[in-house]
């Protein structure tokens, strides 16, 4: 990901929020070919000084079949994100897109069984606390949980890099980045966060 200094971010606290909102990312690798897998992923800071990503995959999934302790692969999460029309502008210019994102390099570890049930369980919690009757791990028996594990490929991402990118129109002159705002404000739901992202960064 190419990240102009203008728009590169040392923010911990800013990754952490896009990875915790967007976690449906890619998982992409290139031991044999290219491939990439949307995966659910969440951030273990069971130990804050190494943190990792985790998830898992399909264990019928070719990439799967190629991955290895020590292998190399790339975590993308993409942010908020929305249009920029250069009609906002008061002078002729190009269109954009801005976004928030995070991109992760590391290395992989293959979770053991019981790694990988613990994971499910957090995995599960974290999405089935908000239904009207939540069906947590827990309920669905250790045996039969045990038994769909057999098809999940558990993995962790140890990183090696961290990249994280917040363009938020930082280029453009005052009159320029209140009207993208005010634009923005009046449009959907994605548009409107990066709106409130554009006046955070403001003040």
């Amino acid at each position: 990901m190419f990240i102009p200094k203008l728009y590169r971010s040392e923010d911990y606290h800013l990754m952490r929020e896009i990875i915790k909102e967007n976690s449906f990312a890619l998982l992409i690798s290139s031991v044999d070919k290219i491939r990439a897998t949307h995966a659910m992923m969440m951030l273990n800071e069971d130990d804050p000084e190494n943190a990792y990503i985790e998830t898992h995959i399909s264990r019928a999934n070719p990439q799967a079949k190629t991955l290895k302790n020590g292998d190399e692969v790339l975590c993308d999460f993409l942010g908020a994100h929305t249009y920029i029309s250069s009609s906002w502008y008061d002078h002729i210019n190009v269109s954009t897109w801005n976004y928030e994102a995070v991109q992760i390099y590391g290395k992989i570890e293959l979770m053991n069984d019981d790694e990988l049930y613990a994971h499910l369980d957090k995995l599960t919690s974290k999405y089935e606390k908000f239904q009207q009757c939540p069906m947590m791990v827990k309920d669905m028996g250790k045996e039969f949980v045990e038994k769909e594990m057999k098809g999940a490929f558990g993995i962790k991402i140890i990183p090696d890099e961290i990249f994280i990118k917040q363009k938020l129109s930082q280029n453009r002159k005052e009159a320029d980045y209140d009207n993208i705002i005010t634009h923005l404000e009046g449009s959907d739901d994605n548009a409107r966060k990066i709106a409130e992202k554009m006046k955070a960064i403001k003040k």
